[in-house]
C-alpha cells in the first residue's frame, strides 16, 4: 500500500545491493523543477527549486534583489502554468538587468547584485547562549516535512532566541532564504535582528541574503566559505558553523554568544 507523499516529494523505486543480496525499496526523492519568475509581464529569472512556497520564494527573491521594498509594491502574485511560473505585477516599473550572476548554490542560484559592494555593518546587541542555539536547531529538525522522507533537501529557519518563527525547505539552500523572506513579508514578520539557522553551506550569496535581511547571527550545520567569513566580518555578522549538540565553531562575532558557563563546549575558529 502506497503512502501519500507531501508536496515536494516524488515516489521512487530503487534496489539496494548489500552483502551480495538485492532488495527493492519503495521510497521518495525530493522534487526539482524549473520555475520562471515574471515581473510586469517580462521574464526576470529562472530557478531550479522544489515546487512548494513558490510565491513566497519569488517575493523573497525580488526583495533580496532590491526590486521591491515590501508587499506595498506588489499588486498581484499568481502561480501559473501548472505551478511552473510565478507572475508578479508591481505598482511600479522596473528595469530588467542585463546580466545575472550565477551563484554556487544548489540548483544554480541567480543574483543581479554585486556582493563585493560596500554594505553597512549590522548593529545589533542580540545575544544567544549555546543551549539556545542547539535548541533552535533541534526545533528546526523536528519540524522538517520533506527531509525525513527524501533526504537531499535543505532547510532554513528564521528564529528569535527562544523560538523558530518560520521554516522553509528546498533543494536549493539559497532558495530557502528567499522563501523565508517571502513568508515573512506575507505574514508581517520582521527579519531584522533575527537569527538564521540553516542546514547548508554558507557561501557568499547566502551571506549576502542574510545581510539584506538584517540577520546579525547566521548558524549552519555545515561550513562557511572564505568569502562568507570575510563578508561576515565586514558586515558585523556572527557566523557559526558545524553546529552540534555539544560544540560549534564561531568564525566571527563571538561577542554575541552568551556562554552559560565557562565549561560550555565552544570552539572559535580564527581565519588567517
Amino acid at each position: 500500500m502506497s503512502i501519500p507523499l507531501p508536496r515536494g516529494a516524488r515516489p521512487v523505486t530503487y534496489e539496494v545491493i548489500e552483502n551480495g543480496k538485492r532488495r527493492v525499496v519503495n521510497a521518495a526523492v525530493i522534487e526539482e523543477v524549473s520555475l520562471c519568475i515574471h515581473v510586469n509581464g517580462q521574464e526576470l529569472a529562472v530557478y531550479q527549486c522544489t515546487p512548494i512556497d513558490q510565491e513566497a520564494m519569488a517575493l523573497g527573491f525580488l526583495r533580496a534583489e532590491g526590486f521591491i521594498d515590501g508587499l506595498e509594491d506588489v499588486a498581484l502574485v499568481e502561480l501559473t502554468h501548472g505551478g511552473t511560473c510565478v507572475d508578479i505585477w508591481l505598482h511600479k516599473e522596473i528595469e530588467t538587468p542585463r546580466r545575472a550572476i550565477k551563484t554556487s548554490g544548489c540548483g544554480g542560484g541567480v543574483t543581479f547584485d554585486d556582493l563585493t559592494a560596500q554594505r553597512p555593518a549590522i548593529a545589533s546587541d542580540i545575544r544567544i547562549s549555546p543551549a539556545q542555539l542547539v535548541a533552535l536547531f533541534d526545533a528546526l529538525s523536528a519540524r522538517l516535512n520533506l527531509y525525513p522522507l527524501t533526504r537531499g533537501v535543505h532547510a532554513s529557519a528564521l528564529c528569535a532566541p527562544d523560538q523558530v518563527l518560520l521554516l522553509a525547505e528546498d533543494v536549493g539552500r539559497h532558495n530557502t532564504l528567499d522563501k523565508l523572506w517571502g513568508k515573512a513579508m506575507q505574514q508581517g514578520i520582521e527579519t531584522e535582528g533575527r537569527i538564521l539557522i540553516t542546514s547548508g553551506r554558507i557561501s557568499f550569496e547566502m551571506m549576502g541574503k542574510a545581510a539584506k535581511m538584517g540577520a546579525p547571527i547566521v548558524a549552519s550545520r555545515t561550513s562557511p566559505t572564505s568569502r562568507s567569513v570575510a563578508l561576515a566580518r565586514a558586515w558585523n555578522i556572527t557566523l557559526i558553523g558545524y553546529l552540534r549538540r555539544k560544540s560549534f565553531r564561531v568564525y566571527t562575532g563571538i561577542e554575541r554568544i552568551a556562554q552559560a558557563r565557562p565549561s560550555a563546549s565552544l570552539t572559535r575558529t580564527v581565519s588567517p
